[in-house]
């Protein structure tokens, strides 16, 4: 079925908080719609009201047909306890809120005291049919197969796998669906880039629209055809045609042009009110140097004097006039930016870490044999599947996993900075303030505040527990911590996960100007072009090659 979303001054936010009004948008068949803007300008909250899981504030959307099979992904894999890989699966792709539907719709029918009851199974019927639900459990287990998934997908739950599993369950289940519409916020999250070039070739491929959120740089290139930007700083929107490169030199160009344009106000208005304020000041002087030449009261000067002063009256009301009738230009606001740099340490030692022969064994999974050294200074980028050992690889290096057979040292004088994928050193019950200060006591209270309010976590984050913060809220967290230690070991697995643009390219500047060891592991593939790097692994099946 070929299907059109309309949103008609839609309007979203939270509480008495308005993120966005007024957005106008047409989803056509074949439309990839990126939505792009600063984590909290109201992405998701846009999804959701799409997806019909929020109402909006003002405004209207509307499906043509109106039974158009719309389907939302959210940003984060949900993993309810003792939910199976198939039942994750029947659940993200429709296809088990379509069979209880149809199942209640059958049972109906058994009823004669059930008006309708006919019409409701025959639509439900369908439903059930569109959303694939009839050879669901036939197409599972060959596309997890061809994902690298051999599993049981009816033993094996999903708070059994991994991180990277979870992220390819959570591909396959967007492969399977059958959805007239797509909605999807953040789909590139932990996937590799086999994940990715799948996920890119299968948005482009579809025949639906999409509306997609990402802040993943090259995936936006490489998939969407329009860009709906929510400027928080502007509080406005704006729909940019073309891909995500010619969004982004458009609206450089569109800033560039609306500053000009200030500054051509502002200068304009500040010389009228410069020459106005002499103008005045001339009318007072003359009035006061005709009163001391004119002690005597001569009449003839003292109307001279009077009309000279109503003639310089008469240019500061014609100054004035021409102030009024300025059309008056806004400025543009400055969109918050993260001011980042990464705390140093003194040196280190020579050589940060060694592996000599090292085999780490994880269940079937094994590591190694891996011999290499980490020299101080040195900047390398890891790359690997999902699965392959990146993380194993970074545990052994840093001294957290002691190998099964071969050595691992690491040198002196290693003060070690940490982002890792699961962003655990944040986590738990306890307010975000109070976890801060205990990894960092020697920062007084109102400095970890005033630290945290730069990275954009106010009052109202502060004091959050902090397993209640978004993934990107303890992402930014996990920043500041690294900018409140000093370091000269920094490692970071996937840290583009959950931030936002900004953040992103205010990271990559922060590494640029970083002089101490760095180890990334990432598959943005933009930022491994942004970062210098004088090294380069690959990780894969165990074992680690060097570029």
């Amino acid at each position: 079925m070929t299907a059109t979303l309309v949103a008609q001054g839609l309007a979203g936010g939270y509480g008495h908080r308005t993120l966005f009004d007024g957005v106008d948008l047409t989803v056509s068949p074949g439309d990839v719609v990126g939505v792009v803007g600063a984590n909290g300008a109201g992405k998701s909250t846009l999804l959701r009201i799409f997806a019909g899981r929020d109402a909006p504030q003002a405004g209207t959307v509307s499906l043509a047909p109106a039974d158009a099979f719309v389907g939302w992904l959210p940003q984060e894999h949900e993993r309810v306890e003792g939910e199976t890989v198939a039942a994750y699966i029947a659940r993200r792709t429709g296809c088990a809120e379509a069979t209880a539907e149809m199942d209640a719709a059958a049972s109906d029918l058994g009823d004669s005291s059930i008006p309708g009851a006919d019409d409701r199974y025959a639509t439900a019927l369908d439903r059930w049919l569109a959303s694939g639900a009839a050879d669901l459990d036939e197409r599972l287990p060959i596309v997890l197969a061809d994902l690298g998934l051999e599993l049981d997908a009816d033993g094996i739950h999903m708070t059994s796998l991994s991180g990277g599993q979870a992220a390819r369950v959570g591909l396959a289940a967007l492969l399977l669906s059958r959805f007239d519409i797509v909605l999807l916020d953040e789909p590139t999250n932990d996937l590799d880039l086999d994940g990715l070039e799948r996920l890119e070739a299968f948005v482009r491929g579809l025949r639906g629209g999409v509306v997609l959120v990402s802040h993943d740089r090259e995936f936006l290139a490489r998939s969407v055809t329009r860009v709906l930007e929510l400027d928080l700083a502007q509080n406005s929107h704006r729909i940019y045609g073309g891909g995500y490169d010619a969004y982004l030199e458009e609206r450089a160009t569109l800033r560039r042009h609306a500053r000009e344009k200030y500054d051509e106000f502002a200068g304009k208005k500040a010389d009228l009110v410069a020459r106005a304020r002499v103008q005045r000041e001339w009318s007072s002087q003359g009035v006061r140097n005709a009163m001391k030449k004119n002690p005597d009261n001569d009449k003839i000067r003292r109307k001279a004097a009077t009309e000279s002063s109503e003639k310089q009256a008469q240019k500061v009301r014609q100054m004035e006039s021409r102030i009024a009738r300025l059309e008056e230009v806004e400025e543009p606001r400055k969109e918050w930016q993260l001011e980042f740099t990464i705390g140093s340490a003194p040196r280190s030692s020579s050589v940060v870490s060694t592996l000599n022969g090292a085999v780490v064994r994880q269940g079937s999974f094994m590591l190694g044999p891996v011999s290499l050294q980490i020299n101080a200074g040195d900047r390398i980028g890891i790359t690997g599947p999902n699965g392959a050992g990146k993380s194993t690889l970074l545990r052994t290096i840093l001294g957290r996993q002691q190998p099964d057979e071969g050595s691992a040292s690491i040198g002196s004088s290693v003060s070690i900075g940490e982002i890792d994928q699961a962003r655990s050193l944040l986590v738990g019950s306890t307010p975000l303030a109070d976890a801060f200060e205990a990894l960092v006591p020697e920062m007084a209270s109102g400095e970890v505040r005033t630290l945290l309010a730069k990275f954009g976590l106010k009052a109202d984050h502060v004091l959050r527990p902090v397993g209640e913060l978004s993934p990107g809220e303890r992402t930014r967290a996990g920043l500041a911590l690294l900018q409140a230690r000093g370091v000269n070991v920094l490692v970071l697995d996937e840290p583009t996960n959950h931030l936002d643009l900004p953040a992103i390219e205010q990271l990559e500047q922060a590494l640029e100007s970083y002089d101490g060891t760095l180890l990334l592991v990432t598959h943005d593939r933009r930022m491994l072009d942004a970062v210098s790097t004088n090294r380069r692994w690959h990780v894969e099946g165990g074992r680690v090659t060097e570029a």
